[in-house]
């Protein structure tokens, strides 16, 4: 009976916990495995795209949203929100130009960048160019009035090249980058500024999907090593997509200004991208600033907005 009741056989297995914990180890080594190759895929994306794409992605959406309360709800909002981009990407220009061994003031930078906005969107193609030429001259007499200052005198050579600094980043950012303004003041113009970006955003996705999965020819090696004809390609077929698509949906255009906006800007969006990186080739920078995760700076992300603008200014008049 002994044997019956409390033999070996009929005694509480000792096994079932070895098994259990058996299997959580199991389990939390393939954890482990995953956890490893999603860290070890994302590194050769990073790597790739020489970017971090979780910061890209949620500091992207952050300015999506801003940008479609801006323009979809009051279009006077996106004053505000154009006013910053202003702000920060001229700031940031001036200093890595200043980095560079160029005295740009930066007070008057940022004056500049805020009085073109009113000016823009309120006085329109006029007050945009006068608030443009008033720019220049108020950071031209700035660093005038800054020699003055013996620690700031510089030799008639390296003055003019500051004066030269200072004019490019109010022509090259304030003035380019006002035209969103200039547009969106237009009558139904938030609507073609709204589309003109989401093309351009078609472009960058685009060309990342692209040459991140097939990219193998360079496009322009000495200026943007990671740039590809294969990235280009996929540029090229999501512009179009997205501006036929946006000309029948949202700017009540044929489909053929969809083709012809598609087209205009993955050309202007990819000089935009050229001549930022011949920039920062030139400043031997690698991100014109760190202020966006994933991003470098604000003018790494605007980069290819700031022709695109003009383009798209130039469309709106011509087909509306």
């Amino acid at each position: 009976m002994s044997d019956a009741v409390g033999g070996p056989e009929n005694r509480p297995s000792k096994g079932k916990p070895k098994k259990q914990s058996h299997t959580r180890a199991d389990f939390e080594s393939t954890v482990a495995d995953i956890e490893a190759q999603v860290r070890a895929t994302n590194d050769k994306i990073n790597a790739r795209s020489g970017r971090n794409l979780l910061s890209a992605i949620l500091i992207g959406l952050a300015l999506g949203g801003s940008l479609l309360v801006s323009l979809i709800f009051a279009k006077e909002l996106f004053m505000v929100f154009g006013a910053v981009l202003l702000i920060f990407t001229s700031f940031e220009l001036a200093s890595a130009l200043r980095f560079a061994g160029r005295d740009v003031p930066r007070i008057p930078t940022v004056i500049a960048s805020v009085a073109i906005v009113p000016a823009s969107f309120y006085g329109l193609a006029t007050g945009h160019w006068l608030a443009t030429l008033g720019g220049i001259l108020l950071v031209s007499l700035w660093r005038l009035a800054e020699l003055v200052s013996p620690k700031l005198r510089v030799s008639a050579a390296d003055f003019w090249k500051d004066i030269a600094a200072g004019a490019f980043v109010q022509s090259y950012v304030v003035f380019l980058g006002a035209f969103t303004i200039l547009l969106t003041a237009q009558p139904g113009g938030q609507w073609w500024t709204l589309a003109s970006l989401i093309v351009v955003v078609s472009v960058d996705v685009g060309a990342y999907a692209s040459g991140v999965n097939f990219g193998k020819h360079l496009m322009a090696p000495l200026i943007s090593p990671k740039k590809t004809w294969e990235g280009f390609a996929g540029s090229a077929a999501a512009a179009l997509i997205a501006g036929v698509l946006l000309a029948v949906f949202m700017l009540q255009q044929p489909w053929w200004v969809g083709l012809i906006l598609g087209s205009v800007m993955v050309f202007t969006a990819t000089m935009g991208d050229l001549a930022e990186s011949l920039i920062k080739r030139d400043l031997g920078i690698k991100d014109i600033s760190t202020w966006l995760p994933g991003h470098g700076g604000f003018l790494d992300r605007l980069d290819s907005i700031l022709p695109s603008a003009v383009a798209a200014y130039v469309l709106y008049l011509i087909f509306v």
